[in-house]
């Protein structure tokens, strides 16, 4: 389970190494360019119902930590999925990975990034 660390005084956000790699790209490639957009996720079931959002800006700091050394192989995919909400005027939405042509979610338990509330 990897953690977004974002700001000096907010709680970290636990997300899974995978989801988080991938929102790292977007992340990342967003903040280069002075770009701010939100980063929303549901809550997983644990934690009850519910969901959290983040403001995304270039002045806030921000760092990514992985529990695996290596980083995983990367869905172009679901980076692009990603990228493109986060253009959008509600910014990036989280969500689960979708591995081949059809619906299927990845290795997540219940289809969605493991995000606990922040």
């Amino acid at each position: 389970m990897g953690i977004l660390h974002y700001g000096t005084d907010s709680a970290p956000i636990h997300i899974a190494d995978r989801a988080l790699a991938h929102l790292k790209v977007v992340v990342v490639a967003k903040l280069r360019r002075q770009e701010s957009f939100t980063v929303s996720w549901q809550h997983p079931a644990e934690d009850g119902t519910g969901r959290s959002t983040i403001w995304m800006h270039p002045s806030i700091p921000v760092r990514f930590e992985f529990d695996e050394a290596v980083g995983p192989e990367l869905n172009r995919a679901w980076i692009e999925e990603l990228a493109h909400s986060a253009n959008a005027l509600g910014g990036i939405t989280l969500v689960a990975e979708h591995v081949g042509t059809d619906a299927d979610n990845s290795p997540e338990s219940d289809g969605r990034p493991e995000v606990p509330a922040a």
